[in-house]
């Protein structure tokens, strides 16, 4: 049963808040995408760090400071009062959270260790817990007092887009009234030398489908809905209207190559939310740069849209975010959908414009391509992770 979307607090390359995400996004603004050292030995790196400064963390006891909290902070900041007001309206035992991550705070965490390594002794600020892939959901959960269920999903870059699913489930099986769900995802070494290990990273900015395509950037940010079974007073919601999920299992990094995982998941998409194909109006490509995802998806998606469907990645504009990735791609789709895109722009697909030719041919939008303004609408977000793990989701106008 579809679900709405009444509040969204998001932050990533972009910008801070959705007012100024909406406009660079739209904008095909690629300008928070910038080379840095100091993640990589002897390296520089394109990443997509969320700029500006980040609120400081309450004094929560047992929950020690990472800029993964921070982050997550800033976007429920943004959406304090509706979640206020969901707390006055259904009690706090009855307000889920449901997170995905994959860094958590383990970069703080890594600096600690460091710092033992060459000094014989942990910093005295260190504690393991800032590590655990639980703690986002946990601050939040404490910070505003909910006792609903709490937990955080770690399916790599399908947590985001997960998290959206897990919670659609506790609302239709009755055991919350409202979820806060997303993902959350930061900046840290740990990741970024492991994928520069498996020689998935790109140092120049990112060109999804591209013949030229070296690897993925790697971003940060966060995304929070607020999620309900009706929509709440005083919101513009959208709907989740279903979503679809597999794991094929190819391999433990490597995606299957004729794509059979992602279109299982995007046909359970379709069946969930109980339309066809054509009427999709556009779709978020999960779209890494990596040679074999953009290859998979690509027949992939031939294979569900024989007939074209407006498509782009968002990668260039904000990196990879892993974890929370597929939550901050169902946030573009959500903020073209909303009053934040008064001129029904579509997120462009920036590349250098050099078409695979092995590669069947994707209708890749351009800046400036309208989404239509007949209602309802309906747009798909795609998400690939390690493993074989695959997830899509249907996001349209709430009836």
């Amino acid at each position: 049963m579809a679900v709405y979307l009444n509040a969204l607090g998001l932050n990533c390359a972009l910008g801070q808040g959705k007012a100024a995400v909406a406009k660079a996004l739209f904008a095909g603004d690629a300008s928070g995408m910038r080379a840095q050292g100091g993640w990589v030995a002897e390296r520089a790196l394109t990443v997509g760090a969320v700029p500006g400064e980040l609120p400081a963390l309450p004094a929560l006891p047992g929950h020690p400071a990472s800029r993964n909290n921070q982050l997550l902070l800033a976007a429920a900041l943004e959406i304090e009062s509706e979640i206020r007001a969901a707390i006055a309206q259904f009690g706090a035992g009855r307000i889920g959270v449901i997170l995905g991550t994959s860094t958590s705070g383990i970069e703080e965490a890594s600096q600690g260790i460091a710092q033992h390594q060459q000094h014989g002794e942990l910093p005295a600020s260190y504690d393991y817990a800032q590590q655990e892939l639980t703690a986002p959901a946990a601050f939040l959960s404490d910070w505003l007092g909910l006792g609903g269920p709490s937990y955080v999903i770690s399916t790599a870059c399908t947590s985001g887009a997960r998290a959206l699913l897990s919670a659609q489930r506790l609302i239709n099986l009755g055991l919350c009234d409202a979820v806060l769900c997303g993902g959350v995802d930061s900046l840290c070494r740990l990741t970024l030398n492991g994928f520069s290990a498996l020689e998935a990273v790109s140092a120049e900015p990112c060109q999804p489908f591209s013949a030229n395509r070296q690897g993925i950037n790697i971003g940060e940010g966060a995304a929070l809905f607020l999620m309900s079974k009706e929509a709440l007073p005083g919101s513009e919601p959208i709907s989740l209207l279903g979503g679809g999920a597999s794991c094929d299992a190819h391999h433990i990094s490597a995606p299957q190559p004729d794509g059979l995982g992602a279109q299982a998941a995007m046909e359970k998409a379709l069946t969930a939310a109980g339309i066809s194909a054509e009427q999709v109006d556009y779709l978020n490509l999960h779209g890494t740069a990596t040679l074999h995802n953009d290859a998979m998806e690509s027949h992939a998606v031939q294979a569900i849209f024989p007939n074209g469907v407006p498509c782009s990645s968002s990668k260039a504009m904000v990196g990879h975010t892993l974890g929370a990735a597929g939550a901050l791609e169902a946030a573009f789709c959500w903020l073209t959908l909303s009053p934040y895109n008064p001129e029904h722009c579509l997120p462009p697909h920036l590349w250098d414009g050099q078409a695979d030719p092995a590669l069947p041919t994707l209708n890749l939008v351009n800046t400036g391509t309208q989404l239509s303004t007949k209602h309802p609408r309906r747009l798909m977000s795609n998400s690939f992770a390690f493993g074989g793990n695959n997830i899509s989701l249907l996001l349209g106008d709430a009836p």
